[in-house]
């Protein structure tokens, strides 16, 4: 009996060679299976870019309810998609207790804060899922700048130092008295030659801080000095007087190396032999002197120096000795007029600077 011809029959299990319908059903899975794994068998291919997804949160008039939102910003896993990652879900409730709460570090949290400007816009993508994009782009890093150093010489001059000098010279040039023009006496050396070695004990107090511009920058300071000068050619022997008198510290703004110029007047006392007949020595005991000097000083640090230059001395009597009282007296006032060489060391007394004062 033949079967009848409806749709059940191309179900029946005959032979393929001798039943085209399972050759069409067979033809229709197959179709269909590859209809599935084309899209899967291209993720797998060399240089395939699927599209990335990125979450924003926005909130609704709750500020405690967030709504994830998929944007597409890059490239991804498909791992990333799985309910574990998400939560669970793709629109959560951030204020809601359960086993999947927003992560502590999503922009979730940022949402929770009340009265947040940012809250609702949108997040901006993570640099890290843009391997393409252009470094130069991302903001310079500034880099930290540490303060200038405190000046060095400020820690050397400044108001109310004390330091302590000594210095010693070699004074065996004999020269007109610079003065002479202004005093109408005749600008020349007399036939006596003197050799001078003075020794210096002073006490310097700067009186300012570092200040004026350029060449002129530097302080002062006032000078108190005890000397003792020995005479090893010429009629006296030696000569000892006190001084005062200010130096000028020309300060530079970096270096170790200081010039100064410095102007000391006194009085003393000498053996004079004037009296005694010599000719050209001085006419009387009593004497006034006066010293120039200039040079640099070197400061090894805060608390030591040396001081190298050139010094001039004059020693004379102010014609006192001409108008002594006695008509008859006869003796001139013939002055001592040396420079030469003069080095010395300086010492801070007391405490270095309070770092206050700087």
């Amino acid at each position: 009996m033949t079967p009848h011809s409806d749709r059940r029959a191309c179900f029946a299990r005959p032979p393929l060679d001798k039943n085209p319908c399972e050759i069409t059903r067979a033809a229709t899975l197959l179709f269909a299976s590859f209809a599935i794994l084309a899209p899967l068998a291209s993720a797998q291919l060399p240089g395939y870019k699927p599209a990335n997804l990125t979450f924003d949160s926005t909130c609704s008039g709750d500020p405690l309810r967030c709504t994830d939102h998929h944007q597409n910003a890059g490239n991804f896993n498909l791992a990333e998609f799985s309910d574990d990652n998400f939560g669970g879900t793709a629109d959560r409730d951030c204020s809601s207790a359960g086993p999947n709460p927003c992560p502590p570090d999503s922009d979730a949290v940022a949402c929770t804060r009340e009265g947040d400007p940012n809250c609702g816009r949108e997040s901006p993508a993570d640099p890290a899922n843009h391997p393409g994009q252009d470094l130069k782009s991302q903001p310079p890093v500034e880099k930290f700048r540490s303060p200038n150093p405190p000046e060095f010489n400020r820690d050397i001059y400044y108001r109310n130092k004390l330091e302590f000098s000594l210095d010693a010279g070699w004074h065996p040039i004999n020269i007109p008295f610079p003065l002479d023009v202004f005093v109408g006496d005749n600008y020349n050396t007399y036939p006596l030659k003197y050799t001078l070695v003075p020794v210096f004990a002073s006490l310097r107090w700067q009186m300012n801080n570092v200040g004026l511009p350029w060449i002129l920058r530097g302080n002062w300071d006032l000078t108190l000095t005890g000397s003792v000068t020995a005479i090893p050619r010429g009629p006296e022997s030696h000569y000892i007087a006190y001084l005062m008198g200010i130096r000028r510290n020309f300060v530079p703004r970096k270096g170790k190396i200081a010039p100064y110029f410095d102007v000391r007047l006194g009085f003393g006392g000498i053996d004079a032999k004037g009296p005694e007949g010599v000719k050209y020595a001085q006419g009387q005991d009593l004497t006034f002197t006066v010293n120039m000097g200039s040079g640099v000083r070197y400061n090894f640090n805060p608390r030591y120096a040396l001081s190298a230059g050139m010094n001039f001395m004059h020693i004379s009597n102010l014609d006192l000795s001409e108008s002594n009282g006695k008509p008859n007296w006869g003796v001139r006032n013939y002055g001592i007029n040396v420079y030469g060489p003069m080095v010395g060391i300086d010492v801070r007394l007391g405490k270095p600077r309070p770092q206050s004062a700087q």
